[in-house]
């Protein structure tokens, strides 16, 4: 394969960067991989669910197809889904291939079910340590074909520069000096934003920085309303934000409320497997009816050498807090868990920018509608990097196609405040509180208020400034907001109190691009 005219430079170390990398070297292309953090840190570090794909004897592409859809609440793209379906079985023996140790029985890989799948076709790697297992297998074969990583290495800004690529400037993450690199293709793989939110089951390097630095180049963002929250998070006051799998209900715990009721059967139909949005809505009403902190997870019925088999690394961290699932109910919440939307891309990787790609959970490919179904996300950080790496050895003009309705949003100047540990901690209580599981438009204009005053104080007072961490959070999370406020309809992950139901004139997608700062006057 010829070499690229320019190195691709890609932006972050999860599933999405780390396959992308490796694809790109196996191409013939020497990328360049940035992380702001340690190479191994990342969302896909935390994934404990496992990965979907169609490779069951009972099961197909089109039915992974049919369950994606459905989750999707009518805003999937289905060319998008039927490439994550179709290519799954692929993604899944190259993984094979880098040494991924996928559980398996008698021989053969096992595979699990969660909620809104319709087959067993999850896989895990050392139980519910399927993240971890991937992102170490893949970081291992990076080093090992000696692909340049910078760790400790923030993007700062983006700067469009024609056909070639947009101009990137680095620093390191103490904010030292800048460095600025020639015009080439820059793949963005930065996760999404979940710890923008008070309650996360994210890392917190998840603050949604890509979203923000794409904006700000002028690329269009779309379906960022749309926020899963994951419903199942440990809850006990000071311990950390614990992730508790879907893949428990998918064995076959249940939830209870404080008095021991099980509340999901009046719900809905499938209980405790019912789509993400349903069970988290469920249980935060049960929440606010109770006066209660938490429902619990009660897997006491479950045989206990199969949890602690099946979920090794759960029952270690709820044994630290003097918990056996095996004998006690495990109190959970919900908790901000994966962005569904972001910059907006074409089926190849291809964003708004010339020469700017996007992947993984920081990608708006429409893959996921306005609902995410369970363990397709690693799937597509693996499926969209495969095409985003053909692209960077043979690149094609494309783009993402037209949102169904376009908003245009001012940049304020600001103070250029680059970091404020008060503020941050106030947009983390703005989104929880009134951008979070339900939402009105009185809480959704306020929050748009008190961000618009956050992000006077922080951003650059000269637009060729880069901006801190502090103002590109603001932003994110304003871009959230502004959607949620637009979409006057409940659909999917995100849900209006003041317009509880779907509305068919609502088929259709928000983009999100910057407004042009007005001409100045003599």
């Amino acid at each position: 394969m010829p070499e690229s005219s320019h190195r691709p430079l890609i932006v972050g170390s999860g599933i999405a960067g780390l396959y992308v990398a490796l694809r790109c070297r196996e191409l013939g292309l020497r990328p360049t991989m940035v992380t702001k953090s340690r190479l191994e840190e990342s969302n896909t570090k935390y994934a404990q669910g496992g990965i979907a794909a169609a490779i069951g004897p009972d099961d197909s592409p089109t039915l992974h197809l049919e369950d994606t859809l459905s989750a999707g609440d009518g805003l999937v793209n289905r060319d998008a889904a039927r490439v994550l379906t179709s290519e799954a079985p692929a993604r899944i023996a190259d993984l094979v291939r880098y040494g991924v140790p996928f559980d398996t029985v008698d021989g053969q890989i096992s595979l699990g079910r969660e909620a809104a799948h319709s087959r067993f076709r999850i896989l895990h790697a050392g139980g519910d340590a399927t993240g971890l297992s991937i992102e170490e297998a893949l970081r291992r074969r990076t080093l090992e074909a000696g692909i340049e990583v910078r760790e400790r290495t923030v993007l700062r800004r983006l700067e469009p520069a024609g056909r070639d690529g947009p101009r990137a400037y680095l620093s390191d993450d103490l904010g030292g000096g800048t460095e600025i690199l020639a015009p080439g293709p820059v793949v963005l793989a930065t996760g999404g934003a979940g710890s923008l939110y008070r309650q996360s089951s994210n890392p917190s390097i998840a603050t949604g920085e890509g979203v923000a630095i794409a904006f700000r180049a002028g690329g269009l963002i779309t379906d960022m309303e749309f926020i899963q929250f994951h419903p199942t998070v440990f809850w006990r006051e000071g311990a950390p934000r614990f992730l508790i799998t879907e893949a428990f209900r998918g064995e076959g715990a249940v939830l209870r409320n404080d008095a021991g009721e099980r509340f999901m059967t009046t719900v809905h139909r499938d209980a405790e497997l019912a789509p993400r949005d349903v069970v988290a809505r469920a249980i935060d009403r049960e929440i606010h009816r109770t006066g209660h902190p938490c429902v619990y997870l009660d897997a006491t019925g479950l045989p206990r050498d199969r949890l602690f088999v099946r979920f090794p690394s759960i029952c270690r961290f709820l044994s630290t807090y003097g918990l056996d699932p095996s004998r006690d109910m495990i109190p959970v919440t919900p908790a901000a868990h994966y962005m569904i939307g972001g910059i907006s891309t074409d089926l190849d990787g291809h964003t708004s920018l010339p020469g700017l790609y996007a992947c993984g959970e920081v990608a708006s490919t429409g893959v996921h509608g306005a609902n995410r179904l369970a363990s397709n996300s690693l799937l597509e950080g693996l499926v969209f990097g495969e095409r985003v790496a053909r692209q960077l050895g043979h690149p094609a003009a494309h783009g993402p196609p037209a949102p169904g309705r376009l908003v245009r949003v001012p940049l304020p100047s600001g103070a250029g405040r680059r970091d404020d540990p008060e503020l941050v901690s106030e947009i983390r209580s703005l989104l929880w509180d009134d951008v979070g599981i339900v939402r009105t438009a009185d809480g959704l204009r306020s929050a748009l208020r008190d961000l618009d005053r956050i992000g006077r104080l922080a951003e650059p007072g000269r637009p060729d400034d880069p901006a801190g961490p502090l103002a590109n959070a603001a932003l994110t999370a304003s871009l959230i907001a502004r959607a949620a406020l637009t979409r006057t309809e409940s659909r999917g992950a995100h849900y209006r109190a003041d317009f509880p139901r779907r509305r068919p004139e609502w088929r259709r997608h928000i983009g999100l691009l910057r407004a042009k700062p007005a001409a100045r006057s003599n």
